[in-house]
């Protein structure tokens, strides 16, 4: 039981993304449908279960765990789960504990993320424009994001800015956001928009801005650099010559980043997905709640990488939405 976890494509499984919530405060227009309806909270994982859950991957080598949500920091006392987490940092069984937000909640939780061993978090933005902040977020403010950000960097956390390129919306900011981010010695990730789940009458296709595009766009304004940086995870990083920043790609439709896959994802009702851009799940709920003995739980997990596909099936190419899957990016986690 103390072998690592190997999927049948000879990759190592040591990052885990967990999703503690499927509610957020705001209701993007490429992640949700303004009116969605949620999960009953009695299907959550609860916050103990959550630690078990979490506990026991790190038990099998996961050595990066993540938080995402909807908005992890909506979920109520969160931190306690953050604090006891913070027990395999201390004890060097975890490398890093980080979270994916909108940043609304930054403001009252930086610190106290800090102080729970966090380091890093990324932080969704994908314009610095208020008005169409509004409109891409249906529900979000950005001043309060933007003083999220505030209290992340003053708390001592580095900040990622996740910027979804969206064709028609943010292409004129290009160089606003990476000068901001720049000013602020902040890297920031563009990723470009994923097919997940039905968001009502929005166009995936037309929304689809291609990163070759994007990064022929910035080297025309400065050398780029290619970065050999890579944490098994499905970003590219350059530098740029006249600033020195750090700019990431993920590019799930443009160019396939499978290869190197290390990661794999849990819900907040405790299905495990081993790709984000598959159907295929199975279910860790129901050994976790079966026994408090954890021989069952770790068997299901073992049970569920070796099924671990080799990669996803987003496709563009044809003017059609291929390899879409039903689930919200909310439901699987960010």
């Amino acid at each position: 039981m103390n072998m690592p976890l190997i999927d049948p494509f000879a990759r190592a499984i040591s990052y885990l993304r967990v999703s503690v919530t499927d509610r957020c405060d705001f209701r993007c227009v490429y992640c949700m449908s303004e009116n969605m309806t949620f999960l009953p909270k009695k299907e959550l994982l609860t916050l103990e279960e959550l630690d078990r859950l979490c506990s026991a991957f790190v038990r099998l080598g996961v050595k990066k765990l993540r938080i995402t949500g909807g908005e992890p920091l909506v979920r109520r006392d969160i931190m306690t789960f953050f604090n006891a987490m913070g027990r395999h940092l201390d004890k060097g069984d975890l490398q890093e504990l980080t979270i994916t937000t909108n940043g609304s909640q930054l403001e009252k939780y930086a610190a106290d993320l800090y102080a729970a061993g966090v380091r890093r978090v990324n932080i969704s933005l994908d314009t610095l424009d208020e008005a169409k902040f509004a409109q891409i977020t249906r529900w979000g403010r950005l001043p309060q994001v933007l003083r999220g950000i505030d209290a992340a960097q003053a708390a001592g956390l580095r900040v990622k800015i996740n910027t979804v390129a969206l064709q028609g919306f943010n292409e004129d900011e290009l160089f606003t956001l990476t000068d901001w981010c720049a000013d602020r010695d902040m890297d920031i990730t563009f990723i470009e928009v994923m097919p997940m789940g039905d968001i009502g009458n929005e166009d995936r296709i037309g929304q689809f801005w291609s990163l070759r595009d994007l990064r022929a766009r910035l080297a025309e304004r400065s050398a780029l650099t290619d970065l050999p940086d890579n944490s098994g995870g499905p970003a590219r990083y350059v530098r740029v010559a006249a600033t020195g920043q750090k700019i990431g790609f993920i590019t799930p439709l443009s160019h396939n980043f499978c290869e190197s896959c290390n990661r794999v994802r849990i819900t907040c009702t405790g299905e495990i997905y081993t790709c984000l851009g598959q159907e295929g799940h199975s279910d860790l709920r129901g050994p976790l709640r079966a026994s408090e003995a954890d021989h069952d739980l770790e068997q299901a997990i073992r049970a569920a990488i070796a099924r671990k596909p080799k990669g996803h099936d987003f496709d563009y190419s044809r003017q059609k939405v291929d390899g879409q899957v039903s689930r919200h990016m909310s439901h699987t986690g960010g």
